[in-house]
This record gives structure tokens, C-alpha cells and sequence, in this order.
């Protein structure tokens, strides 16, 4: 559902910006149509959260050779984000406050499965942060940012997602679409930048 109503951000939100690397860019080996349109909106929700002194999350894949999704491996995706490598930092672009904690996925040959909360410590530390509310945006919509989504509500979060700083891989053209349903089924709240108001407003 959409939002239409002002978000007030509170003390118990915190912002995951999903896998914003070069790779997933034009340019990149698996890039995301138009992937670089997130960057500029997600920058001004991360300037309003660091502004107000809420945690900022960054995922990002980081792959090893050897990684099961690989074509070369038998996966079904280009080699791509592979340690350590160009393809696999941030975008240049990207404004990520000082603060940010980095959470690498997919990190060893056998895992593949998209969410920024499996085989990590995510949900950990948003624990640790008395977090109840996540605000999701990145790349891309219809696999990372959707499993991170799903998961984030399975744990048992709030979740919104930014509607204005997320792009499908579209794959089928209309899996972007699909993905967003699915999100909202499962209990997300969309919102965009304008709906979004922190202490300062």
C-alpha cells in the first residue's frame, strides 16, 4: 500500500540500501536498467537519516570465484561482484554517511539467496539497535531488494520501501511490477522521498 499520510522518522527506524554496486550500473556486468536512477534519491535519504542520527545500512554481494550463481558455474547470472573487485564497489556516487555498516551476502560458493538477512548479521544488529521500522531501497527490485523485503517482514519489522530509489532487472518485463505486488501483499508500505519527514522538517 501506498503511504498517504507524512512518515515521521523515529528513533526505532533505520535506513538498507540494497546493493548499490557497479556491477548492477550501466556499464556493469549485470546492470540493472537505468540501476544509476536510484543513487541520486537514495542519497537524500541517507543525508535525512545520518541528519538525524539513524543507523544506515548498506548490503552488498560479495562473491566469490567459485559462486554458484555463475553462469560458469552452472548458475544463471554473469560472473559479477566478485571480492575485492571494481564491479563489486559502491557506486562512486553514492553518498554513504560515515556510520554506515557495510553487510556482505552471498560471501561463500554455496550461498545464493538474494536477501540481505540470510547468513548475515542483519537482523541481529537492528536488534541490538532497538530497530522496529527498516526503510528498503536499491537494486534491484524484482531480487535483492524484494528477498530483503520478505525477510525483513518475516523477522518481524516493519518494513517501507522507497519507491523512488528502487529498478527491476525485468528479466520478464513485467517481474519489477510483480515483485512490488508481492511486497505490498506481504505487508510493505511504499513511500517516496516527499512523504518522508525527519526532526528538522
Amino acid at each position: 500500500m501506498n503511504s498517504s499520510q507524512p512518515v515521521r522518522l523515529t528513533n526505532r527506524d533505520a535506513l538498507i540500501l540494497v546493493d548499490v554496486q557497479n556491477d548492477f550500473l550501466p556499464g556493469g556486468s549485470l546492470a540493472v536498467p537505468d540501476g544509476n536512477a536510484v543513487i541520486t534519491p537514495l542519497n537524500a535519504y541517507a543525508e535525512r537519516f545520518a541528519r538525524q542520527g539513524l543507523p544506515v545500512f548498506a548490503t552488498r554481494d560479495w562473491h566469490p570465484l567459485n559462486h554458484c550463481s555463475f553462469e560458469v558455474n552452472g548458475g544463471i547470472w554473469p560472473v559479477h561482484c566478485v571480492q575485492q573487485s571494481h564491479g563489486a564497489e559502491f557506486a562512486p556516487d553514492l553518498s554513504l554517511p560515515t556510520a554506515t555498516e557495510i553487510i556482505s551476502k552471498d560471501d561463500t560458493p554455496t550461498q545464493n539467496t538474494y536477501s540481505g538477512f540470510a547468513c548475515t548479521e542483519l537482523r541481529e544488529r537492528l536488534r541490538l539497535l532497538g530497530i522496529e521500522r527498516i526503510f528498503i531501497g536499491g537494486l534491484a527490485t524484482d531480487y535483492c531488494v524484494l528477498n530483503t523485503v520478505l525477510d525483513g517482514i518475516k523477522a518481524g519489522f516493519a518494513v517501507v520501501v522507497l519507491e523512488d530509489a528502487i529498478q527491476a532487472v525485468n528479466v520478464k518485463p513485467d517481474d519489477g511490477e510483480h515483485a512490488i505486488e508481492r511486497m505490498c501483499i506481504a505487508g510493505a508500505e511504499l513511500i517516496t522521498l516527499e512523504a518522508l519527514h525527519d526532526g528538522s522538517a
